[in-house]
Parts: structure tokens; C-alpha cells; sequence
């Protein structure tokens, strides 16, 4: 018997992906010299393509230059050069495999080395203790900026599905700007932009409705969601509950639920509230008691390596179970798991006493991964964290270089 991670699924836009196993969106600082895909990412997508997904959703691409999540970012903006996402989109469509593309911006989630725009909904700067520094105070975004974001999403949107793109998921999860407009931690506006949640997630639903008037309606538009910031008095799952609800009228092809943020890694098994998170598919609990109120198709990622774990996913009545760190060290796992059911991926575990460095290093762990992969290079599952981090903090601090330099006109 075929398992049922293995059937088919149609989305309500119509497009049919040959499984329910989805590659999730990483943090990749695989970008070239112009910001733009290249050599790096065409190998590594190429390796996920044909891995056996039926799903590819690409690592984060920005709307803003001037906004970036890390300096080796992708970024697509109106005047970007679209050959080279023709590419890449051609490339991850191998093995009638979907590709949809994570567009975001980070908000107050810039380094303060990084410089350009550190935006949010309020002033609230990141509190990471000792490691605060690390980034920029934001300042409380203006109502000109926040329209020009919301037109900046349909921009980076219809740009992807004029590249090839099957659709793209907007990210409003992990403490970037959506989801720092959803949180009352971060969010203390008294205007028609905060308050109520209806307020709150006012940005999210503008977006999404920029993005369906420029984009067709056989283009994928999912929604990447935070089912709880994991941080006393934030974002939680009755607020989740809430926003899902006001999303249906949307008629989306999916929401993916995850967690956290860089205060508290949710999605990375940490939470800064005490609560204890499943060892894999960490945020299945709260998936399926929102899937069983919501219209529109669930997926959760988070900690996935084993087929009878995303089995047990799609079982809740989870329409796709999705995997990032997993397909990092194992691109190839899905396939693997036709002929070898029983295999385990690996998903880096380093717990440190000090968690913002321990989710540091987590991450420098799978970029290593990444790397690889891209340079042609086989995984290396025995990496020192350590050592990671430290190649990874000389590495950003060179791409940081080469960013600043590129845009040296306009970075303050």
C-alpha cells in the first residue's frame, strides 16, 4: 500500500503536486555578487528537485534591497534582472516538481552592521540580552512606508510568476515584519494599524490582496504563520485561530504553520514561555487543532525526519508535512524513504547554556550543509558547531563587505 505521504494532493487553485512532502524555506546566504541567484543555488536546487519533494519552497527573497535578512540574501525587486530566476525556477521544476517562492521582509530583524531600513510596527527594539546590540533600533514605520511595503510584496510577487514561479509563499512568521504587525509585543500602534487583532493583522490582509489583483488566479499564494511566538503575552494560538479565520475569505492554497522567532527559535525546538515542544513536527499539536477549524489547507514544518512522523502529520488531516533541516544534511531523504522507509535524517541539536549562540550555531551548522551542496560537495554530518559558527560569522562579515560596498550610495 502506497503511503499516504506518497499521494498526490490538487490545491484549490488547481495545481496538483505529486506528493505531500514539501522542502520548507531556509536561511541560505547563497546569493551572487548581485544579489541575485546563481551557480551556489542552481546546485543546490537542482539536488532538492531531484529529491523526491513534491514541494520546493525557496529559502527567503527580498522585497527591499535596503531590508535584508542576511547579506547574502536574494533579492527581487522591480528592476531586478528576472533571467537569472528564470533559471532557477527551471531548475527546481525538474521531476514535475512545484516551486513557489518565500518573499519577506525583516523588519526590526536587520543587523546593525548590515545597515539600510530597520522598520516595524513600533520602536520596540530585539531584546536578546547581552546579544541585543547585534541589531538595529527600529524606527516605527510611517503610513507612506507601510503602503510602499505592501506594494513592494505584489511587485516581488508578480515578478516570480513572470519568472516561472508556481506561486509564492509570504512569510509572516519567525518575528519578521508581518508577523511583528501580528504581535502586541511588537506591535503598539493606536491607528487603524493595531490594537484589536483585526488591526493587527490590517498588513497581512493588504498585502495578500495586492498580491491576488497583480498575480492569476493559477498561481499558488500561501501564508507562512507563527502558531505562537512562544514569548509570554505575544502572538499565541487563539490570535492564529483568530487570523486564519479572517484569512479565509482570501481562499488561499495553504498555510504553514511554524513558530517563534529570534528571541524565542520555536523552530528550532526552543520556546522562551517554558512550553515543551514535540521532539519532531513540533508544532503539530497546534496544526491540528487549527486544521480541523480552517478552510484552507495546512502544512507544518519543524523538525521532521522520518516518514511514520510526516505520516502521522498527514493523519491529523494535515494536507502537507514539510521539512527543511532534514533535507539539508539528506536532500535525497524522500526518495530514500520509497526503498528505505525506516531512515532517520539529522537535524543538528546544539544545546548550549547560552541560546541565542546555540541557535547560531544550529544555523551555521545547516548553512555549512548548504554550502556544500551548492559547491557540489557532498554533506558533511560531522561539522563542529563551533568551527561553523566561526566560518559562518567570518563568512557573513565578508558578504556584509560586499553588500555595503554595493550599495554604499544608499545604506545610512
Amino acid at each position: 500500500m502506497t503511503s499516504t505521504v506518497f499521494r498526490p494532493y490538487t490545491l484549490p487553485c488547481g495545481q496538483v503536486l505529486k506528493n505531500r512532502m514539501v522542502k520548507a524555506a531556509m536561511e541560505e546566504n547563497l546569493a551572487n555578487e548581485k544579489q541575485h541567484p546563481g551557480p551556489a543555488l542552481f546546485n543546490l536546487y537542482d539536488a532538492w528537485a531531484k529529491g523526491g519533494v513534491g514541494l520546493i519552497i525557496t529559502g527567503n527573497v527580498m522585497i527591499d534591497h535596503l531590508a535584508m535578512t542576511g547579506p547574502g540574501g536574494v533579492v527581487l525587486e522591480k528592476d531586478s534582472d528576472i533571467k537569472p530566476f528564470e533559471h532557477w525556477a527551471n531548475i527546481a521544476k525538474q521531476d514535475g516538481c512545484k516551486v513557489w517562492m518565500q518573499i519577506n521582509h525583516p523588519g526590526r530583524q536587520v543587523y546593525k552592521r548590515m545597515g539600510g531600513k530597520v522598520l516595524s510596527a513600533s520602536n520596540v527594539a530585539l531584546n536578546l540580552g547581552k546579544h541585543s546590540t547585534l541589531f538595529g533600533q527600529p524606527s516605527a514605520m510611517s503610513e507612506s512606508e507601510i503602503l510602499d511595503v505592501i506594494e513592494r510584496f505584489a511587485t516581488t510577487a508578480k515578478l516570480a510568476e513572470s519568472a516561472g514561479f508556481d506561486g509564492v509563499e509570504i512569510h509572516a512568521a519567525h518575528g519578521y515584519l508581518l508577523a511583528q504587525f501580528l504581535s502586541p509585543l511588537t506591535n503598539k500602534r493606536n491607528d487603524e494599524w493595531g490594537g484589536s487583532i483585526e488591526n493587527r493583522a490590517r498588513l497581512l490582509c493588504k498585502v495578500i490582496e495586492a498580491v491576488q489583483a497583480k498575480c492569476s488566479d493559477t498561481f499558488a499564494l500561501a501564508i507562512k504563520l507563527n502558531s505562537a511566538d512562544f514569548q509570554r503575552g505575544g502572538f499565541d494560538i487563539d490570535d492564529a485561530s483568530k487570523v486564519i479565520d479572517m484569512l479565509a475569505n482570501y481562499q488561499l492554497d495553504m498555510i504553514e504553520l511554524s513558530g517563534g522567532s529570534y528571541e524565542a527559535p520555536a523552530m528550532q525546538g526552543k520556546t522562551a514561555d517554558q512550553r515543551t515542544l514535540a521532539r519532531e513536527a513540533y508544532f503539530l499539536e497546534f496544526a491540528e487543532v487549527i486544521a480541523s477549524q480552517s478552510s484552507t489547507p495546512i502544512m507544518t514544518t519543524g523538525g521532521i525526519k522520518r516518514l511514520s512522523v510526516a505520516e502521522s502529520v498527514i493523519a491529523k488531516d494535515i494536507a502537507l508535512a514539510g521539512m527543511a533541516s532534514a533535507l539539508a544534511y539528506t536532500p535525497d531523504l524522500v526518495h530514500q524513504w520509497v526503498s528505505e522507509p525506516e531512515k532517520v535524517g539529522e537535524i543538528p541539536a546544539v544545546a548550549w547554556k547560552d541560546k541565542t549562540l546555540s541557535g547560531l550555531a544550529n544555523m551555521a551548522l545547516v548553512k555549512r550543509q548548504l554550502r556544500r551542496l551548492g559547491a557540489g560537495k557532498k554533506v558533511k554530518p560531522s561539522a563542529s558547531p563551533i568551527w561553523s559558527l566561526l566560518v559562518d560569522q567570518i563568512r557573513t562579515r565578508k558578504l556584509t563587505k560586499r553588500y555595503r560596498n554595493l550599495y554604499q550610495n544608499e545604506i545610512n
